[in-house]
C-alpha cells in the first residue's frame, strides 16, 4: 500500500462522486424513467447516466483498475487487476424514485478484497462521507466516529433479523426503514445509529465504500463469524451481516448466527 496513491485515489473518487451526484440531481424529483431489472430491482435513467459517467471518468484516470458496478455487466477480466473500482451509481434507488433524500453515489477502490478508499456523495442531503486506509472517516470535511451506545441502542435493519435480537437491542427507538444500505452504514459511522443488521444478498457495491468509512470511524461490518466481507472477488453477493462497534457488534453477529 502506498499512501500517496490512496490520497490521489480518494481525491479522484471525491471529484467523480460529486459530479455523479450532480448528474443524479438533474433527474431527482423529475419523475425519471424507471423500470425493473431481474424482475424486482428498480433502476432509473439516472442510475444509467451516472454509471456511464463514472465508468468513463474513473477508468480514463486509472485504466489498469478493474471495474465492478451494479449497473454494468460484469467482466471477469477485473479479477486480474490489483485494484478495482466498486461502484453503485445510486444506492437507494427506491428512495430516489420516491423523492426521499436518503440515497447516495457510492464509489470505492478495493485491493486484495479490502476497500482502501471510499466516498459516499449524498447530494440531496448535502453530505459527503469519505475515508482512506490509515486516515480518518469524515463527513463534509469533519472527522466522524461511532457512538458509545448505552442500554437502549439505536439498531436498524430488517424485521426478520431484529426479531431474533435480545431485548436490549429492541429497547431503543424504532428506526424508520432506510432504503440505502450505504447511507445506513454512514449513519452508524457518524454516530446517528449504533448498529444495523444487513439482510442476505447485499452486494459489494452496496457495502465497500461505506464499510471503509465505518471502519475508519471505529466500527466494522462483519458476518456471523465476526469476519469482514471480502470485496471484488468472483461473487459480489454476501450473506447476512451486522454493522456496529464494541460489544453490540459482537452480540449482533451472534444474532445473525442464530437467525441463519
Amino acid at each position: 500500500m502506498v499512501v500517496d496513491d490512496l490520497d490521489a485515489d480518494l481525491a479522484l473518487l471525491r471529484d467523480a462522486a460529486r459530479e455523479g451526484g450532480e448528474i443524479a440531481m438533474r433527474y431527482f424529483g423529475n419523475e425519471p424513467e424507471a423500470w425493473l431489472k431481474d424482475g424486482s430491482s428498480p433502476v432509473t435513467a439516472a442510475d444509467i447516466a451516472v454509471d456511464r459517467f463514472l465508468f468513463e471518468t474513473l477508468r480514463a484516470a486509472r485504466p489498469s483498475y478493474g471495474w465492478l458496478s451494479e449497473e454494468t455487466v460484469d467482466n471477469p477480466d477485473r479479477l486480474s487487476a490489483r485494484r478495482t473500482f466498486v461502484v453503485d451509481p445510486i444506492d437507494g434507488t427506491r428512495a430516489f424514485i420516491a423523492g426521499r433524500r436518503t440515497w447516495c453515489v457510492s464509489v470505492a477502490v478495493v485491493e486484495s478484497g479490502v476497500a482502501m478508499a471510499g466516498v459516499l456523495d449524498c447530494p440531496a442531503k448535502q453530505e459527503i462521507y469519505e475515508a482512506a486506509a490509515g486516515g480518518p472517516a469524515m463527513c463534509n470535511g469533519k472527522v466522524i466516529a461511532v457512538a458509545g451506545h448505552g442500554e437502549r441502542p439505536r439498531v436498524a435493519g430488517p424485521k426478520q433479523l431484529l426479531a431474533h435480537a435480545p431485548a436490549y437491542m429492541r429497547a431503543g427507538p424504532e428506526i424508520s426503514y432506510i432504503p440505502s444500505l450505504a447511507y445506513r452504514l454512514a449513519m452508524v459511522a457518524s454516530g446517528r445509529l449504533d448498529g444495523t443488521f444487513v439482510k442476505p444478498n447485499s452486494h459489494d457495491w452496496d457495502l465497500a465504500a461505506a464499510d471503509l468509512i465505518l471502519r475508519r470511524a471505529g466500527g466494522a461490518v462483519v458476518n456471523d463469524r465476526g469476519e469482514a466481507p471480502f470485496y471484488a472477488g468472483a461473487d459480489p453477493r454476501h450473506g447476512a451481516l451486522a454493522a456496529g462497534s464494541g460489544k453490540l457488534l459482537h452480540d449482533m453477529a451472534q444474532v445473525i448466527a442464530v437467525a441463519e
